[in-house]
């Protein structure tokens, strides 16, 4: 079972940007789609953005669109969450996710988590 684990959470003045990386804990992402969640307080948990395991496939959630670029670097073991233009309502804990196989965008296709990186943007 592949365990991960997310840095690079912080706070951000509204406009700015922050990289999230997520890497696994003694496995390797091989095979596998990653993808970005985050929840906000009193929220569910929602879909950011997904990565296939070869990069082909991309989905990002519509709020998110043109501000957040998901990527991986699978040489290094790393998925990243590039994210620009931060805004207010992006503020939220954001969690790495994994699932072997093709991209998902629901919580419930991924059955592997990471325990979050708080990400706090001022307006």
């Amino acid at each position: 079972q592949v365990q991960l684990l997310e840095s690079g959470g912080g706070l951000v003045q509204a406009g700015g940007s922050l990289r999230l990386s997520c890497v696994p804990s003694g496995r390797t992402f091989s095979g596998y789609a990653m993808g970005w969640f985050r929840q906000a307080p009193g929220k569910e948990r929602e879909f950011v953005a997904a990565i296939s395991w070869g990069a082909s496939s991309f989905d990002y959630a519509d709020s998110v669109k043109g501000r957040f670029i998901i990527s991986r670097d699978n040489a290094k073991n790393t998925v990243y969450l590039q994210m620009n233009n931060l805004k207010p309502e992006d503020t939220a804990v954001y969690y790495c996710a994994a699932r072997l196989g093709l991209i998902g965008t629901m919580v419930t296709d991924f059955g592997t988590w990471g325990q979050g990186t708080q990400v706090t943007v001022s307006s």
